[in-house]
């Protein structure tokens, strides 16, 4: 790893979460390549790259609560943290 870049905040279970998630992502993306191999059906290999995108997605939204709730300084039982708490909110809406 690159001495440049800090290390997150991420507590051991959400990193056993997000580590799992990865695997799974990955095991998609390896059955479109063997997809899109045999020459399946396009509609079928998009349906798959659609179940990527979404857990991709998941795995952003994971990371950016982590990053709201423990990096930005916002204290806990703040007047701050009931608008960060709809911000994520609004957030993992829009990334679903």
């Amino acid at each position: 790893m690159d001495k440049d870049i800090e290390k997150t905040d991420i507590n051991e279970e959400l990193q056993k979460n997000l580590l799992t998630r990865l695997r799974r992502v990955e095991g998609q993306v390896k059955g479109i390549y063997k997809m899109v191999d045999s020459q399946v059906c396009c509609k079928d290999v998009l349906v798959q790259i659609a179940a990527v995108r979404a857990a991709i997605n998941k795995v952003g939204g994971l990371l950016i609560e982590n990053y709201a709730r423990n990096c930005m300084g916002v204290e806990h039982g703040s007047e701050q943290e009931e608008g960060l708490e709809q911000l994520i909110d609004t957030l993992n809406s829009f990334i679903k």
